[in-house]
């Protein structure tokens, strides 16, 4: 074997051990953490009850999709699912994600050779002073066809990085999506809560208004006959203003509620009435899955958004890396020249050309080694943004569990606070109707009553959108996909950007 061709062989080697290779780290995702609970043994609930009420909180289950379904409401998986078809925010994530997919089908595209033809036709007049002192300039015509090949080896592995790159994206927009899905049923169902709850408060106020508009009938009648002093009419009188008033501003909460729920559902406020969602028709879950947070990690939408972002700030380092070596193209050029039209084509008219170009920087100032430097921090940075997201998951889910356990705490204390201020409230007015206390007692006593049932429909509503933010703060199961009589399957859908 002669050495010029050994030596061929060698450089042909050399070329396919650096094709097999790509600048910069290769990507590893972050370890799940070893951790097997939220909060500290001892402070981790296992249950909570209240009314005869128990939820139990069921380590390493799964989370379905359609979470909202355990709370068997149809109004409530009705209005979940016109949010998904209507809401904007949903299209515009599924907008996104398709942006990125056919981004990185066109980036991909660098792999393959640039193949382009061209045909050229022109009069043209060249002067003779260029061809010497015996040129003969004319007037003539040129036709030209030319096919061109280029391909652009990547030794170093920059446009693979950048492919790379371009595939984190991709995984990042379906992962905002997931988190977009997420976080509008989340909206939605709590809206529709918050709604009823303050529906539930005014009808409370309500009833307080007409029951001090009564007792100030009675109070005038007594202060006919004198049995009764004015004060105490001013007191009531007093007592029924804040009421309106603590009405109006309930009517203004449920109003907004209403107006954000017509939002969230893509819709005008203008729009038909939306159904109210009544606690006494909802079934409280009462069994809650708890992920473990190695599988949190894997499964939260903000967290696998972050994750995908560091994925491209490690692919950037790769590029940065790679500019700084030199670039290699092959091209290479064939066509045909000639005057007239039925010449084209033929041995005569024929060109072509084949090359190698090779560019690589010298000397630009730093400006590559710094860029590099600066993929190097910026991945740095991603690392740390990514920490912080998992630790942020972490302390919203252990904070969802202790307030599982309080709301359970405060229902109960507030249902018995309401029925004591009821039986207290009853005694005073019999008091009262004896002669035996002042109406100003009655009053005292009536708010009382009043207030407890305000604080026992508070933490009703409170104890139910907690359960909804468990659900949210564990990444809600979008991506266990959905049954096929409530909405396409999530998987799919968000795979590929499909409308619902």
């Amino acid at each position: 074997m002669s050495m010029w061709l050994k030596n061929s062989f060698a450089v042909a080697a050399m070329i396919l051990l650096l094709g097999a290779c790509a600048a910069g780290p290769d990507f590893k995702r972050p370890s799940a953490p070893t951790d097997a609970r939220y909060l500290p043994k001892d402070q981790s609930p296992g249950y909570a009850i209240a009314l005869g009420q128990v939820q139990h909180f069921q380590p390493a289950q799964t989370l379905p999709a359609d979470w909202w379904h355990l709370f068997r409401s149809p109004e409530l998986d009705r209005l979940v699912l016109a949010a998904i078809a209507g809401n904007p925010s949903v299209q515009s994530a599924q907008a996104s994600l398709r942006e990125s997919q056919d981004n990185l089908r066109a980036g991909q595209g660098v792999f393959f050779p640039q193949i382009a033809v061209g045909a050229d036709a022109a009069r043209q007049r060249v002067s003779p002073y260029p061809l010497g002192p015996r040129g003969v300039g004319g007037i003539f015509n040129l036709f030209t066809l030319s096919a061109t090949v280029s391909y652009a080896l990547d030794l170093f592995g920059g446009e693979r990085r950048a492919v790379e790159g371009l595939h984190a994206q991709v995984d990042e927009q379906r992962y905002m999506l997931g988190a977009t899905y997420l976080s509008l049923a989340g909206n939605v169902v709590n809206t529709a809560f918050a709604r009823q709850a303050y529906a539930d408060e005014i009808e409370v106020i309500r009833e307080l208004i007409s029951a001090q508009s009564q007792q100030l009938d009675l109070v005038e009648t007594r202060i006919r006959t004198g049995a009764e002093g004015y004060s105490d009419l001013l007191s009531l009188r007093s007592a029924r203003a804040s009421s309106f008033a603590q009405l109006a501003a309930l009517q203004l909460k449920r109003d907004q509620a209403d107006h954000l729920l017509h939002a969230l559902l893509g819709q005008s406020s203008a729009a038909s009435q939306i159904p109210a969602i009544r606690f006494e028709d909802l079934h409280l879950p009462a069994a809650l899955p708890l992920s473990l947070p190695s599988q949190l990690v894997r499964q939260r939408p903000d967290i696998l958004v972050a994750e995908a972002q560091l994925h491209q700030a490690s692919a950037q380092i790769g590029v940065a890396t790679a500019a700084m070596f030199p670039s290699i193209v092959l091209s290479g050029n064939d066509g045909s020249e000639a005057n007239e039209t039925g010449v084209l084509g033929s041995a005569e008219s024929r060109f072509w050309n084949a090359g190698v170009d090779v560019s690589a920087p010298i000397f630009q100032g730093g400006a590559r080694w710094y860029g590099r430097r600066a993929a190097i921090d910026a991945y740095q940075k991603s690392a740390e943004d990514y920490r912080s997201t998992v630790i942020s998951a972490f302390e919203q889910v252990a904070d969802v569990l202790k307030a599982l356990q309080h709301d359970a705490e405060s229902l109960q204390a507030n249902d018995e606070a309401a029925r004591d201020a009821e039986q207290a409230l009853h005694l005073i007015q019999a008091n009262y109707a004896a002669g035996l206390v002042s109406y100003v007692d009655v009053l005292v006593a009536d708010a009382q009553y009043r207030q407890s049932k305000l604080a026992f429909v508070q933490s009703l509503a409170q104890r139910y959108q907690d359960t909804v933010a468990l659900y949210v703060a564990l990444g809600g199961g979008w991506w266990e996909g959905v049954g096929e009589s409530s909405m396409p399957t999530a998987r799919a859908t968000i795979a590929t950007g499909a409308q619902p």
